[in-house]
């Protein structure tokens, strides 16, 4: 029984260098910052909205009522100045915590009104992880002056962690599939229906719709395949835990899923079609890092010793 303990906790608890967990940080963190620059203001205009259009889901069932408009039109703003913090590494005890926490809520608060989307979800699982880690131990404004950390599994289990994590989401979709359709979503015309009842819809509405997905809904014979290749992504995704390859194989087949997705639906997903979502497996801490700050200027940031050292 030891020795079963033993095999999943230098599974999970697998050594990883601080600097892949840093990278991890800057890239998620930067996508999820960039995310909330750009969306601001859409996450900012559900001040003023009619109170009976507010159904409070997840972390916002605490509320009774909606949040005073000044309240919904500065915290995106408040959260963007955390995850300034959180890339950047500075006083990551704080600004971690408060960027993950923020995240959920402004993401979530959105949710409340009408519609839920889901294309943030595993965004902010991720940021969640990172910012209950050391992720701040190398590359960031709180290390700078100290020694490199060696390889500890105090790295490596947030890793694993947000792996997981990425495969469950796939997962479940599959799961769900399969429990509100069953093998139908093979053998009948369930996906063919969908992808032409969303773009007849986007349509009507004047909204931007695919050409190419209206115009496969009229060849039936291709969507049986294209409806099986997308459960074999969704189901299959918990393989690419076993080992670099299979997850190489299975993170292709999963981003070429969702360039499908664009292409007959257009739906965008940018955290997986950007390929932010799959950087925890990869040693990322090996991508070229091109500095902010000319050279002379990051020299000296390297030499100058941290506050209290010495």
């Amino acid at each position: 029984m030891n020795a079963y303990a033993g095999t999943i906790d230098r599974y999970w608890r697998v050594f990883a260098p601080a600097a892949r967990l840093a990278a991890l940080r800057i890239i998620i963190g930067g996508f999820a910052l960039g995310y909330v620059l750009i969306r601001a203001g859409n996450l900012g205009s559900y001040a003023g909205l009619p109170d009976a259009q507010f159904d409070p889901v997840g972390v916002t069932l605490v509320l009774s009522d909606p949040l005073p408009e000044t309240a919904v039109e500065l915290l995106p703003w408040l959260t963007a100045l955390a995850g300034l913090g959180f890339v950047l590494g500075w006083r990551y005890a704080i600004t971690g915590p408060a960027f993950a926490l923020l995240l959920l809520w402004v993401t979530t608060y959105r949710n409340s009104w009408g519609q839920i989307f889901h294309t943030e979800n595993l965004l902010v699982l991720h940021v969640l992880v990172l910012a209950l880690s050391p992720a701040a131990d190398a590359l960031s404004f709180d290390a700078r002056g100290r020694s490199v950390p060696g390889d500890d599994g105090r790295y490596g289990w947030p890793i694993r962690l947000m792996c997981l994590l990425t495969v469950m989401t796939y997962f479940v979709t599959g799961q769900t599939k399969l429990r509100n359709a069953g093998l139908d979503w093979v053998t009948s015309d369930s996906l063919r229906n969908y992808v032409a009842y969303d773009n007849l819809r986007k349509a009507e509405l004047g909204d931007t719709h695919s050409l190419l997905g209206a115009e496969l809904v009229s060849h039936g014979w291709f969507f049986p395949p294209l409806a099986v290749f997308t459960l074999a992504v969704e189901l299959g995704a918990p393989l690419a835990m076993l080992s670099r390859r299979v997850a190489g194989v299975w993170i292709a087949a999963a981003w070429s899923f969702h360039l499908g997705v664009l292409a007959v639906m257009a739906i965008v997903f940018p955290y997986p079609l950007l390929g932010a979502a799959f950087a925890p497996f990869f040693e990322v801490e090996r991508l070229p890092r091109p500095g902010l700050l000319p050279s002379r200027l990051r020299q000296r940031w390297r030499e100058r010793p941290a506050r209290g050292a010495g």
